[in-house]
């Protein structure tokens, strides 16, 4: 398992020519890595929020999976403006391009909390072997800027029971008709997870381990 001390700390580089700071842990034998996209940067969000900063410390060294996150544009020490979901897509690709040569020939998941899962559904990169979206409002870009719903790899929604934003029977009405997606309700919830992050980490956990790579390349 992962310590504390195997934190690995650099720079990604977006295709727009931003450079972003981010952070890794890289499990040695792990059967698949997951990339963190942190909340909403208009308020507060950073790598370091609660479920971002928990799923960073627990899915190596309660699962033993690899894991990155890093700041969208604009956020700490990262370069460039918050582009509300649009530019931050670059973000995420850059995330992958990191992951993928720090963690080669494994299944990477995307799994984004609130804006980050959100931005994530808008991202379509081969690279991706599935998304597990963390309490997705599905309202921070429009509907049919989702690209993921219509993808054949899986998505598996993470749903506080008791969402503020949007709770498991909205979830469901707005993913009637996506493709390979299920919602995974986390009873006594609400959207920030305090002390229901260990069943979110698992949920991811547990989609992460059951996939294989899809094709290499972007």
């Amino acid at each position: 398992m992962a310590a504390p001390n195997d934190v690995e700390r650099f720079r990604l580089s977006t295709a727009d020519g931003l450079s972003l700071e981010a952070e890794a842990v890289v499990v040695s034998g792990a059967t698949a890595a997951v990339l963190l996209c942190h909340p909403h940067p208009e308020q507060g969000g950073s790598m370091t929020s609660l479920v971002t900063s928990e799923l960073f410390r627990t899915l190596p060294t309660d699962h033993a999976l690899s894991v990155l996150r890093f700041n969208f544009r604009g956020v700490g020490a990262s370069e460039g403006a918050h582009d509300h979901g649009h530019g931050e897509q670059l973000d995420i690709v850059a995330g992958l391009d990191a992951l993928a040569a720090r963690a080669d020939g494994v299944p990477l998941v995307v799994a984004g909390w609130s804006f980050g899962a959100d931005t994530s559904l808008a991202v379509l990169d081969a690279r991706i072997a599935a998304w597990t979206p963390i309490a997705p409002p599905l309202r921070i870009l429009p509907l049919d800027a989702f690209v993921a719903a219509q993808d054949l790899r899986p998505k598996v929604l993470i749903v506080p029971g008791n969402d503020q934003f949007n709770p498991p029977d909205r979830a469901r009405s707005l993913i009637e008709g996506w493709t390979n997606a299920r919602i995974e309700v986390v009873d006594g919830a609400d959207h920030f997870l305090v002390g229901r992050t260990p069943v979110a980490a698992r949920l991811v956990a547990d989609t992460a381990t059951t996939l294989t790579p899809p094709v290499s390349g972007k």
